[in-house]
């Protein structure tokens, strides 16, 4: 490494140290300014709890009207305050100072209430004692003040009976009272426990950050310096190896670096380098695969175009083909007719029902017309395509069973389902070398139909699964790669889908599933 790149590392690794350290006491200055706001808080809660008390004593002493609408006027400062810094400090003394201030003012409304009922209760019996009218005006200005004392007053001088309204009324304030001061002794406690807690905190707070800053600024310079003195060793090696593998792939020679993991910017580059390697060759891989897959898309629009062409070409002249046959079947002699002229009408006749069955697997690619959808009873399709296959001698020797509802309507074009049910089954008794069991089952569930066909022939390898369904691929020695197109093709009209699960010499099921008929 060169001087001036060691240079520039340096004042990189200096850099990110000062950066780190500016980070830290941005962190920690915010954190103090927010442990100072909560002082401050506190603070004020505090005086307002002293100045709410103190308005409360002067209305109890003087009960000046003024002195409640202070009262009433901190309370609602003190509530303000609180709620609104319930969710930036999230305190549980918040919480609980907050439900002591209204427990508090409901309290005071209370005493409040029931101060005003005393006075008219007063109202009623004083123009009954009118020569008590000094002791009246007394009692009047020293109710909240001792409450107790006037209403023995009251019972002594003015004779009124220990249950009677303004008696209950004076020991109803004189018991609000006293729970009163409680609540308001209760506030101070916890406005004091809370501007304690936050002074504590605070202190705490400017603490750890002297410590860390004596900590954290030697430990940075000491891993600084050690970093500069070992890294230049560190990366130069990798460096090297990094360069001349860059220059294989250049020339085309994809190759991985194995080296030990680093958690480092070389280990990163290096590590980027390797994936960029993993990438260059899926990706080659992939160019390949699309190119195919290009080439396949090409050669399979141009075989539908020709396949649409050569089979409406053919299907005239292969219909002549095959009546001639039919006539001369009927008109061969099995008694006088030679052998060979037999075999040879039979082999013309077999060989043309195979190319009309080719040109109409060819038509049936090409074509894109849309099904016409009806409600058709499936289980009833099955039977019709398996009885129509049996009296032709196209099941052979195979056995089949069928496990469905007699009543299974979905919707469907009865003619594309016949194709589809042919094609499963002739691959299904080819697949059993012509002898074997055949098994249907359909079951139905809320919103689809399911349609499970099942053989016992030699089944599938693993490898050529997920290609049956693609056009012109087979395993069949003399198939045309066509029939599982068209299945497939059939069943996407119909909104469905299809697929095939199988196991080598033990048989193969594919599973259709179409939308149920809505009830």
């Amino acid at each position: 490494m060169s001087l001036k790149k060691k240079i520039i590392l340096s004042f990189l690794v200096s850099s990110i140290i000062i950066a780190i350290l500016a980070i830290f006491s941005y962190i920690n200055f915010v954190e103090i300014r927010k442990e100072i706001r909560y002082l401050e808080l506190s603070d004020t809660i505090r005086s307002k709890s002293l100045q709410l008390r103190r308005h409360e004593k002067n209305f109890f002493l003087y009960g000046d009207i003024k002195e409640l609408e202070n009262v009433y006027d901190y309370i609602r400062q003190l509530k303000n305050i609180l709620t609104e810094n319930r969710p930036l400090y999230n305190s549980g003394k918040l919480l609980s100072l907050e439900n002591k201030v209204g427990e508090y003012a409901q309290r005071f409304n209370h005493i409040e209430l029931i101060f005003w009922e005393f006075h008219r209760e007063f109202d009623k019996v004083k123009p009954s004692y009118k020569q008590y009218s000094v002791f009246s005006q007394l009692i009047e200005s020293t109710i909240l003040e001792r409450p107790l004392a006037n209403a023995e007053v009251l019972e002594k001088s003015f004779f009124l009976k220990p249950g009677s309204p303004v008696i209950e009324s004076l020991k109803k304030i004189s018991t609000e009272i006293i729970a009163l001061r409680k609540d308001g002794e209760e506030i101070l406690t916890l406005s004091k426990d809370l501007d304690k807690s936050a002074r504590e905190k605070v202190e705490r707070v400017i603490s750890l950050s002297q410590t860390a800053v004596l900590v954290l600024i030697p430990l940075f310079l000491f891993v600084g310096l050690s970093t500069l003195f070992f890294i230049g060793h560190s990366i130069v090696r990798r460096l090297k190896l990094l360069a001349g593998a860059i220059e294989k792939t250049g020339k085309g020679d994809f190759s991985s670096l194995v080296l030990p993991a680093e958690e480092d910017e070389v280990g990163v580059l290096i590590n980027t380098f390797n994936k960029m390697e993993q990438d260059l060759i899926a990706r080659d891989a992939e160019l390949g695969r699309k190119n195919e897959e290009l080439l396949q898309g090409k050669k399979l629009a141009s075989i539908g175009t020709l396949a649409s062409g050569v089979a409406h070409e053919l299907n005239n002249p292969l219909n002549n083909i095959y009546l001639s046959a039919q006539v001369l079947s009927k008109e061969i002699d099995e008694e006088t007719s030679p052998a060979i002229v037999r075999e040879t009408v039979k082999d013309i006749f077999s060989q043309t029902l195979r190319v009309k069955r080719i040109v109409g697997d060819l038509l049936e690619f090409a074509r894109e017309k849309p099904p016409d959808l009806k409600k058709v009873n499936i289980a009833r399709v099955i039977n019709d395509v398996l009885k129509q296959m049996a009296a032709s001698g196209e099941l052979y020797n195979s056995k089949y069973d069928i496990n469905a509802p007699e009543e299974m309507e979905i919707l469907a074009d009865r003619h594309l389902m016949e194709q589809v049910f042919i094609n499963l089954f002739t691959n299904a008794v080819d697949a059993m070398d012509r002898s074997g069991l055949l098994h249907i089952g359909i079951n139905a569930a809320n919103t689809s139909v399911q349609i499970k066909v099942s053989d016992t022939g030699k089944g599938i390898l693993p490898k050529d699964i997920s290609r049956v369904f693609d056009p012109f691929f087979t395993t069949k020695e003399k198939g045309t790669g066509l029939g599982l197109a068209i299945v497939y093709s059939i069943i996407k009209k119909h909104n469905g889908k299809i697929e095939a699960d199988s196991e080598p010499y033990k048989g193969t099921t594919f599973i259709i599933t179409l939308p149920a008929v809505k009830q």
